[in-house]
């Protein structure tokens, strides 16, 4: 094999190698609440939304999270709670796996609602729309007015969600 065979292999196979491992880990809500613990659920937790929203409370703040994923690069699905951004983009947002939580209903638990930041901001067409995250995750929290998360995710794509 000549040097530049054997050279242009080397290049060939670690960008396989790369490519593969920074494709995203597919992952889904119950991936992030660890074996056993039992979550709560709290779309049925309040028959109206209007003035009953000064009474939320989010449940169960200590819930555990899963650090098997902690600073990898994952997607998941969800429903956005915009934080930041314009009516072009948004930087900045909560992913919850339900519509309407945390503005309709109360707050999921921590360990079901993550923190997205997304440098350059994303457009959002719909926010009935289900969407799916592609991003480094991690197990820091984030507290803000509406709820405390149990994951941050610094995110580098959205796409819409497909069945």
């Amino acid at each position: 094999m000549t040097l530049f065979r054997y050279f242009m292999a080397t290049i060939i196979a670690t960008f396989a190698i790369n490519s593969f491992a920074n494709e995203p880990i597919e992952i889904f809500w119950e991936d992030l609440v660890p074996e056993g613990h039992i979550t709560v659920d709290t779309r049925n937790s309040a028959s109206s939304h209007e003035g009953a929203d000064q009474n939320w409370v989010q449940p169960d703040l200590d819930a555990p999270v899963v650090t098997t994923y902690n600073g990898k690069t994952v997607s998941l699905p969800g429903f956005v709670v915009p934080l930041e951004g314009d009516s072009e983009v948004i930087t900045e947002f909560l992913l919850v796996p339900y519509f309407g939580a945390c503005i309709h209903v109360p707050p999921p638990p921590p360990n079901q609602i993550v923190h997205v930041t997304i440098a350059d901001g994303v457009p959002i067409e719909s926010l009935y729309d289900a969407i799916v995250v592609t991003g480094v995750i991690s197990t820091e929290s984030w507290s803000g007015d509406i709820a405390k998360t149990g994951y941050t995710l610094k995110g580098i794509g959205v796409a819409p969600f497909e069945l």
